[in-house]
């Protein structure tokens, strides 16, 4: 994908600034090492990190790691995620997902991309969440509602699928920032710019985003007829 040097310069001068804002910026899914972060990440599916982080703790309690989980039967985990939703799916997931960790990598996560995505409710944006903060090589930008709408508000991509905007974030940042770039993101989305209120008169970056007053209007899913 060719960028020119103007556009690559003007989206790493509003990336600083929000790094700036956003010091402290990081995954907030509760975990303690990759195989937590792993079934955490596959259970923020279509909920929040908020919901995730309050189920967490009583199923990484009673199963801290692939072993324990993958003796366990769907129906013994579904009770600790019932306040999630497609909790029955999760824990399917989940289950399955620690045996195949068991069966073919001796109980670990794997740190390769293709390996993990091969594993039961594991796609890209599991993937990369994964690699990024546990082992520091993301094979993209993870692109979850945040990452989406604010690269769309920000003018950093005219794409509107995850996949396609992945492609071009990537793109844009070099393997060492990939990573960060979605924290800094989600940050801001949960504390600034919000999908239907977001506050552009307190915006660190509002010199730098085209969309400043109006982006309410941009990045937000489509209402069904």
């Amino acid at each position: 994908m060719k960028i020119s040097p103007r556009r690559r310069a003007r989206v790493a001068a509003a990336f600083a600034r929000l790094r700036q804002l956003y010091p402290d910026a990081r995954c907030e899914l509760l975990h303690e090492g990759p195989f937590q972060l792993l079934v955490a990440t596959v259970l923020s599916a279509q909920t929040t990190d908020r919901m995730v982080n309050q189920v967490t703790p009583a199923l990484f309690h009673r199963f801290p790691d692939a072993e324990s989980l993958a003796r366990a039967a769907p129906e013994e985990v579904e009770p600790l995620l019932a306040r999630l939703g497609f909790f029955r799916v999760k824990a399917k997931n989940i289950v399955a997902l620690a045996r195949q960790l068991v069966e073919h990598h001796q109980g670990k996560v794997p740190a390769d991309f293709k390996a993990l995505v091969a594993l039961p409710g594991v796609g890209r944006k599991t993937a990369n969440v994964v690699l990024g903060v546990c082992f520091g090589v993301p094979e993209g930008v993870v692109v979850d509602t945040h990452v989406q709408r604010l690269s769309q508000r920000l003018g950093w991509t005219r794409e509107t699928t995850p996949d396609k905007i992945e492609r071009e974030l990537t793109a844009l940042f070099p393997p060492e920032e990939r990573d960060l770039v979605s924290h800094v993101l989600i940050f801001h989305g949960r504390r600034v710019c919000s999908a239907q209120r977001p506050v552009c008169d307190r915006c660190g970056v509002r010199d730098l985003c085209p969309s400043a007053g109006r982006a309410e209007h941009i990045g937000r899913k489509k209402k069904r007829a």
